[in-house]
């Protein structure tokens, strides 16, 4: 091992530097709540004093907005791992069932752009394949926001839809499922090998949003990793050198989880961990009829509020998974 080098001391400060970033921002939250809790008390005690009860739906209010601050700190605060501060990729793929599945994999991408409004982050769709009557094939996000994997790194699964379906005719029920991948953005310091000469590049027309120019030239970009099949796209971008780019990102992306994954495969097996990761064990169910219910198979947490959920209220099944794991309970 040779003397650390400026660029080894450089990389080191920078992860330093977004370490004391990442905790000024919990203390300024936590700050924030504080402030919140000690003016709403000012109000009330004002309010008693006033024998003013109007104050009370105001101090309920701001007795609602703090507990939900409360809660999102606590989130965050589960969050150790040391890519979770990381923004992140989320995949989706309609399984078999046609329309169906298709139409389910659509209502999902709206739930997770839903619940990435609610945070505050930024979305962008790198990649979209829209199915052949109605809803999404499969689709790519790119989610930037502080913490974004460590939350979403819960949704990664089968999901499984229960309902009448509308594109019966006799109103059948039918059950449709969805894959949910989730990788976090590496950063260049990370090293992931990829030799490219084991990575296959295709060129072809983009689909979709864009306009006439990205629809005329062959900017869309797909690889594909041969050894491993892993298969990446992108067509946001105009230019094929940008999707180019943002192609090799999720391919690092994703060689970087499967390695993840093969770790703590070899964990689990050592601590006779059992469990199968397949198409058919899902994570959640989302149940439409006959009855009303989303559960997450792997915590017990459930609600009756399907539309809730569907407008992207996930924070309490991310919750769980989070103190389950923190627990050690899988």
């Amino acid at each position: 091992m040779g003397e650390p080098t400026f660029w080894d001391d450089a990389e080191e400060a920078q992860k330093i530097n977004q370490e004391l970033n990442d905790l000024k921002i919990g203390v300024d939250k936590y700050k924030a709540l504080l402030a919140k809790y000690e003016d709403a008390q000012t109000l009330w005690e004002m309010g008693m004093e006033d024998k003013d009860e109007s104050v009370e739906e105001d101090v309920r209010s701001e007795i609602d907005a703090i507990k939900e601050g409360l809660e999102s700190l606590q989130l965050e605060i589960l969050l150790s791992g040391p890519y979770d501060a990381n923004n992140a990729y989320l995949e989706l793929h309609a399984g078999a069932g046609g329309t169906e599945a298709q139409d389910w994999t659509q209502m999902l991408l709206r739930m997770y752009g839903r619940w990435a409004e609610r945070h505050g982050f930024t979305v962008e769709t790198q990649d979209l394949l829209p199915g052949d009557e109605a809803g999404v094939k499969s689709a790519t996000l790119f989610i930037k926001g502080h913490n974004a994997y460590g939350f979403l790194k819960s949704e990664k699964g089968v999901h499984r839809l229960v309902r009448i379906s509308p594109f019966d005719a006799n109103a059948r029920r039918h059950t449709s499922f969805s894959a949910c991948d989730i990788m976090p953005e590496i950063d260049d310091a990370v090293e992931v090998d990829i030799n490219m000469a084991d990575v296959r590049v295709d060129t072809y027309r983009a689909s979709g949003a864009g306009g006439q120019h990205i629809n005329k030239t062959s900017s869309a970009v797909r690889m594909t990793h041969e050894p491993t099949g892993i298969v990446v796209q992108c067509q946001n971008e105009r230019s094929q050198l940008q999707n180019r780019e943002q192609c090799l990102r999720m391919l690092r992306a994703k060689l970087f989880e499967l390695e993840q994954e093969k770790k703590e495969a070899e964990i689990a097996k050592l601590e006779g961990d059992q469990q199968k990761i397949e198409w058919g064990s899902q994570i959640r169910s989302y149940v439409f009829q006959p009855y009303t219910m989303v559960k997450d198979h792997r915590t017990n947490e459930e609600t009756g509020n399907v539309q809730a959920v569907m407008d992207g209220e996930i924070d309490p099944f991310i919750r769980a998974y989070l103190s389950a794991k923190a627990n050690h309970v899988f």
